[in-house]
């Protein structure tokens, strides 16, 4: 089966205008597996004796591949925004401080990301004129991020995107999806991610 996508002038291609042109192409669904192939290797772990760590390993095994499957239709969202998904992050975190605008340093700290891939981040969101950044007028040698106008427009088109094809079309109930959510915070906080 086949879906129809919308695709749109990326922001890089022309700095501070709204989104415009619009083509269709088609995109191809991946093939169903006709059986569960984590099902299946914990059943190999566990013949192989090592039944220990069969649910650990399929608990693992499973969320990475959830990520997968997420990542995949982020990554197809935003597309047309010519971002990817750690680039939108900084853009909306951007967007949503009073002054649109946040030391590098910080960045990282609330995305929970290492200071060289927000670096990064933040240089190729500056060559498409999304962010600019200047010196901390309080503290020369810290680094602002500022978003820009277009940078903000980026956020207000890729966000109801992002809430229509990946956010609110997670294929469980809102019950299911509470309880998973408390259980990975749980096990996030167990692993020392965050204080509380």
């Amino acid at each position: 089966m086949e879906r129809c996508v919308c695709r749109t002038f990326r922001p890089a291609d022309r700095p501070g205008s709204r989104v415009a042109s619009r083509y269709r192409r088609r995109v191809a669904e991946p093939p169903r597996l006709r059986t569960d192939p984590i099902a299946e290797a914990t059943r190999q772990w566990e013949a192989h004796g090592w039944g220990d760590a069969a649910l650990g390993m399929s608990v693992v095994t499973s969320v990475v591949r959830a990520q997968q499957l997420f990542s995949a239709r982020i990554d197809h969202a935003l597309e047309p925004f010519g971002i990817t998904f750690a680039r939108y992050e900084i853009l909306a975190l951007l967007s949503f401080t009073r002054t649109g605008a946040l030391p590098i340093g910080k960045v990282g700290e609330r995305l929970q990301v290492h200071g060289t891939s927000v670096t990064s981040a933040v240089e190729r969101l500056e060559r498409q004129g999304l962010v600019q950044r200047r010196r901390h007028p309080d503290d020369g040698r810290a680094v602002l991020i500022d978003i820009t106008a277009a940078g903000r427009q980026v956020v207000a088109d890729a966000t109801p995107v992002l809430n229509r094809t990946v956010f609110e079309t997670i294929e469980l109930s809102n019950a299911q999806q509470s309880q998973l959510y408390d259980t990975l915070r749980l096990l996030r906080r167990q692993a020392g991610d965050f204080e509380e």
